[in-house]
């Protein structure tokens, strides 16, 4: 059992630090950044420069983690408009930096940051990433293959060998191998001690134990997002527009003649001076939505694609009656402890994982935060230099999760935050899947490669401190442990769906019911792949992007 030692100091200030920090990483001197600009921001351009209209063989709304290789591989014979509602992360050293995370996590604006915030109907923070490379460039960083039940329950059609080559083309240019420091060496020992064997070391494919999985920051702490992918684009195929925000689709009916269905023509979007452009796509070309599973439904519903009652309720015309668009709304929660150790840690990302063979998946953070003692007191002198707490973080993410919820607009502004609720553990499975991964959080704590991490007490005892919520004394009460992931509940930002495959989109990702539209991105996700889904976005981007062009080889 884990014993209850929290500490009371400062309490909610540090608690809400290690929910933020749980997946920051270690920080690194800025003199060994590498200030090379980037070969892609050569045809990076802000949308003010772009004409008011103008045509392409397809036009991918979103540069995130899905947008930049898809658009990157279809430049190679395709002419591209690439539009992302955000910046660039190149010179913000907040968003290349391990360091910055946590300040680029939290400094968030309604209409401007990297970072945009929503929080969602069931009361959980969540995140948003709103600049080029998309959440891939302000997430964590580790960087997991998915498992084998993805591509058989993921609806689609996948060529394996296919998918196999797009993952290595992502690994070659953003994936590293992590160097192991003391807590994530000491969390991979506890895992292999609690049982999470046989251990498979540096792996970025998903296999049953512990491993030691990529990371897109490399040895000098520096990061590689989707951006850098675009690195493969072919320069004078390609446009990348940002601070471009797409306000909807344009659709028309597919042929002249009567009652023919409708088809994406183009997309409306508008620059930081408030002018419209119409970008718009040439024949047998497509426009792909790719703005994730926030973004993606949002657009649909804003062009006129949803249910139809719902967009009836709110003026919008309605151009095809879509009646699962925002629904299967779907996020992985998170639970786990903090504690304070009484040695010093460095500051690691998420570097090992326990994947299981009970529902969940456990990792591991350590972070090293300022504490700041309470101001003017007349018993501690305000030191001349900052303090720091360190805090080491373990928690679980449950595979699935099998229960959903759904979006809905806040407003016809693009620019504003849908409404979400996942509605978390309302499945019983989900629950149970929980109380597993945190009964094996459990069993780390009680492994002897975790007793350096404990504090001596009176009369030769040693415990953990810690910082927040503390596992259940008694564990193995079914009721404690489902009453702890309820109450404890945040997210490790691996939401998807919206725009699941077999309701929205087809096999193919084509929006059912309307010609030359695709989704490209988690929206279409009704299972999450793996650990963590960065990687397996990447390789759906290039992946649909070869498949595009051997189709359009072959069929003109």
């Amino acid at each position: 059992m884990a014993p209850k030692h929290p500490i009371c100091f400062s309490l909610q200030y540090i608690a809400f630090l290690v929910l933020v920090c749980s997946v920051v990483s270690w920080a690194r001197p800025h003199s060994q950044r590498q200030t090379q600009e980037p070969s892609y921001l050569k045809f990076v351009h802000n949308a003010t420069d772009f004409p008011s209209e103008d045509y392409y063989d397809y036009v991918v709304v979103g540069g995130g983690t899905a947008g930049c290789p898809l658009a990157a591989t279809l430049s190679q014979t395709f002419k591209v408009l690439l539009l992302e509602r955000g910046g660039t992360a190149y010179g913000k050293p907040n968003l290349m930096t391990q360091e910055g995370f946590l300040t680029a996590l939290m400094e968030t604006d309604t209409f401007d940051s990297p970072t945009q915030g929503f929080t969602s109907e069931d009361g959980v923070p969540n995140a948003r990433g709103r600049v080029l490379g998309g959440s891939s460039a302000i997430n964590a960083g580790f960087y997991s293959r998915a498992d084998q039940d993805f591509y058989r329950r993921s609806g689609m059609n996948w060529d394996l060998k296919v998918v196999n080559e797009s993952y290595e083309w992502v690994e070659e240019a953003v994936v590293f191998r992590p160097q192991l420091r003391n807590w994530q060496s000491a969390v991979r020992d506890g895992l292999l001690e609690a049982g999470v064997d046989p251990y498979n070391g540096f792996r970025v494919d998903h296999v049953v134990g512990t491993k030691i999985g990529g990371t897109t920051f490399d040895s000098s702490g520096r990061r590689h997002s989707a951006a850098d992918l675009l690195s493969y684009a072919n320069a004078r195929n390609i446009k990348v527009a940002i601070y471009a925000s797409v306000e909807r689709v344009l659709l028309a009916a597919s042929s002249p003649y009567p009652g023919s269905g409708q088809a994406a023509i183009g997309v409306v979007y508008r620059d930081r001076t408030g002018r419209y452009h119409h970008a718009m796509v040439r024949e047998k070309g497509e426009v792909i939505l790719c703005a994730g599973a926030i973004g993606s439904p949002q657009l649909l519903f804003l062009s006129g694609i949803g249910a139809r009652p719902y967009l009836s309720s709110l003026g919008i015309p309605v151009a095809y009656h879509h009646p699962y668009v925002g629904q299967y709304m779907y996020d992985n929660p998170r639970n786990g402890i903090s504690i304070v150790p009484p040695i010093p840690l460095e500051h690691s990302l998420i570097q090992v994982v326990g994947i299981t063979e009970i529902g969940a998946y456990v990792e591991a953070a350590s972070t090293v935060i300022p504490f700041a003692s309470l101001p003017r007191s007349v018993f501690i002198r305000t030191p001349s230099s900052p303090l720091y707490l360190t805090v080491a973080t373990l928690m679980e993410k449950i595979i699935g999760p099998l229960s959903s919820g759904s979006l809905r607009l806040a407003s016809t502004d693009v620019r504003v935050n849908p409404i979400v609720r996942f509605n978390y553990f309302s499945n019983p499975v989900d629950v149970e899947r929980c109380i597993n991964g945190t009964r094996k959080i459990g069993d780390v704590l009680r492994s002897r490669s975790m007793d350096d991490f404990r504090l001596h007490e009176w009369f030769g005892a040693r415990n953990f401190r810690f910082v927040g919520p503390t596992l259940p004394v008694d564990q193995s009460d079914q009721a404690q442990m489902a009453e702890f992931c309820r109450r404890t509940v945040s997210t490790i930002w691996h939401y998807h769906g919206g725009c699941v495959v077999g309701k929205v989109v087809d096999r193919d990702l084509r929006v059912i019911g309307i010609d030359a539209l695709r989704i490209v991105d988690g929206s279409t996700f009704s299972i999450s792949p793996g650990t963590n889904p960065q990687a397996t976005l990447m390789m759906l981007g290039r992946y649909v992007g070869v498949q595009l062009i051997r189709y359009r080889s072959i069929n003109g």
